[in-house]
């Protein structure tokens, strides 16, 4: 039964993974937001699978509830109209194959290294505690920047759509 929950949760989490970049349905940003979300939460099905239920509420909790709420606010400020994109160029679509290709070549190549299949150990629950301490010691400082970061992405977005005010405007 886990493996097929493994098969179930890992094509659902490719399928929406590959309609958040392409979707032939639609060209709207928050669809694509939307299948971002169907991506996180089937990932999410998969850290259960691991036993790992710590991460598993991180990642729909973090993940799914702010960040793509975050990613919508950043999408409905813009204010992007269909008509105003931009059309495929062929010569960046083969460069993004092409890195795509080197990328999953890249991936491949290191999961053969790393002698992947080797079953965890432990309930699960003992984890959260190690967890804990290791992200609020060993990798405050990044989690830190990530958080700059974001709160600077969300500044510039606001300031790149704020519409200019016309004199006429103003006088009304």
């Amino acid at each position: 039964m886990q493996e097929i929950l493994f098969y179930i949760f890992s094509a659902l989490t490719l399928l929406c993974g590959l309609l958040v970049v392409f979707n032939p349905f639609s060209r709207n940003p928050v669809t694509s937001a939307m299948f971002l979300v169907l991506t996180i939460i089937s990932m999410s099905g998969l850290f259960v699978l691991l036993k790992a239920f710590f991460l598993a509420a991180v990642q729909i909790l973090v993940y799914a509830g702010a960040v793509i709420v975050l990613f919508l606010f950043v999408i409905m400020l813009l204010d992007v109209k269909e008509e105003e994109r931009r059309r495929y160029q062929k010569f960046g679509t083969f460069l993004g194959f092409a890195a795509v290709t080197g990328l999953a070549m890249l991936i491949i190549n290191t999961i053969n290294q790393s002698g992947a299949g080797h079953t965890l150990t432990g309930d699960g629950v003992a984890e959260t505690k190690p967890l804990g301490k290791l992200l609020f010691t060993d990798y405050l400082l990044p989690f830190e920047i990530v958080s700059i970061l974001l709160l600077v992405a969300m500044v510039g977005c606001i300031l790149l759509s704020k519409r200019e005010e016309t004199p006429e405007a103003e006088a009304e």
